[in-house]
């Protein structure tokens, strides 16, 4: 329940109200003369600057497949990009397939990040490619299933799993599909958990680099993330686009589960406080970074945003969402699923489902650029790969048939009771 009185919300809303939904008639004159005139962002990545692991003649940059179109299109190749649709945002267990799937919040990501960087000059094809691809390495069950596997796998090993971090290992690793490092890095650095006023870029120039900041990840885990910069603006607007995404998308779930009333919010909007922080975001963005070399947005707009998530943890996320239905049941489920799969390794036992539904897939993908899945050398990272692809449906089904006393709620759409 919200704590504040009734100053408190009419504060609120008063400093919603100062938040402008469009571009100023001076910025929109500047826009159309720079156009007019043939200017390009400066500060925008260049295709000609991608740079890849391996030089692949397959993978070279032309005129109708730039080096970021090539990067969305592997993306939207790979079998974990279409395991998004099987992977709930939020609510997990509702018989309502209204509510939103991971699929439909990359999308959502991508075009937010779009629209913004199109407005700023900057590749939209980058940002397209990182906004595809941030939530690859995502588990089942959202954050409350990273926050099991991280919980078992931390104990373990003493490593830390973080999607973004694992998305790129599905990228540059699972399935070996050389994407460029402007891609990776941008997916790395999305984590829309942790918001900022003002987004300066790293300056990063390199693999090297990057390999190190990738693995200073796994071993400190949220503080390395809290201190993540894109290299790029493009990942600089994906990043916050993401939490634009998310934070009115998710009210609008709570309300379609019937888990909360429009009313709830102390805004005011209910559902239609995503409208509102999609139009107001976005012409807050423009109108503070237009020809910037960083992504900034009005303290007002910052404070609102930090606000709304703050609202939504507390009234969706630790209450209304799978933490508060099934966390204690969920959190048993990955831990014997975790213990059973290394089981399954350690006994080398080939008609095991992380062996046929895992191993030899991934093996099959690689094996297409010459390469193979080190899956020996790192029993619990191998444990992680597999557990991380699933799909909610996939999870809740095996885990029921390994462990009969597990019992995940069915999704039944039709009640012959009302």
């Amino acid at each position: 329940m919200s704590t504040r009185t009734g100053r408190d919300i009419e504060a609120v809303r008063e400093r919603m109200a100062a938040i402008p939904d469009a571009l100023s008639p001076e910025l929109v004159e500047r826009m159309e003369e720079d156009r007019a005139h043939g200017w390009q962002n400066p500060y925008r990545a260049r295709g000609a600057d991608a740079l890849r692991r391996e030089a692949r003649a397959s993978d070279e940059a032309n005129f109708w497949r730039p080096a970021y179109v090539r990067d969305v299109e592997k993306i939207l190749h790979l079998p974990a990009y279409n395991r998004y649709a099987g992977k709930t945002q939020v609510f997990s267990f509702r018989a309502n397939d209204d509510l939103s799937r991971r699929g439909l919040h990359v999308q959502l990501v991508a075009r937010i990040a779009r629209d913004i960087g199109y407005a700023l000059g900057l590749n939209c094809d980058l940002i397209e490619a990182i906004g595809l691809g941030h939530d690859l390495g995502h588990t089942p069950f959202g954050h409350a299933g990273e926050r099991c596997l991280n919980d078992v796998f931390h104990a373990r090993t003493g490593r830390w799993f973080h999607h973004n971090v694992h998305s790129v290992r599905v990228l540059d690793v699972l399935y070996g599909r050389n994407i460029t490092l402007q891609t990776l890095d941008g997916v790395l650095c999305h984590n829309g958990e942790y918001e900022q006023r003002v987004f300066q870029l790293s300056n990063l120039s390199g693999f090297d680099a990057f390999d190190e900041a990738v693995e200073s990840c796994y071993t400190q885990g949220g503080h390395a993330i809290a201190h993540l910069r894109p290299m790029t603006l493009e990942g600089c607007v994906v990043r916050i686009s993401d939490i634009i995404a998310y934070v009115g998308r998710d009210r609008q779930d709570a309300i379609e589960a019937g888990l909360l009333t429009g009313d709830a919010f102390e805004d005011g909007l209910g559902g239609a406080y995503n409208s509102w922080i999609l139009t107001h975001a976005s012409a807050d963005i423009i109108a503070h970074s237009y020809g910037k070399d960083r992504i900034e947005m009005s303290e007002e707009l910052f404070a609102e945003i930090r606000r709304a998530k703050a609202e939504n943890y507390a009234k969706i996320y630790r209450s209304s969402g799978i933490e508060g239905e099934r966390a204690e049941l969920l959190s048993r489920a990955f831990e014997l699923m975790y213990e059973r799969c290394l089981a399954d390794l350690a006994a080398r036992d080939e008609s095991s489902f992380i062996f046929r539904h895992h191993i030899r897939r991934v093996s099959e993908q690689l094996s297409h650029y010459e390469r193979v899945y080190d899956w020996e050398s790192d029993p619990d990272q191998t444990v992680v790969d597999y557990i991380a692809s699933m799909t909610d449906g996939y999870f809740a089904e095996l885990a029921q048939h390994w462990f009969p006393d597990i019992h995940f709620p069915r999704r039944a759409y039709i009640n012959e009771a009302r």
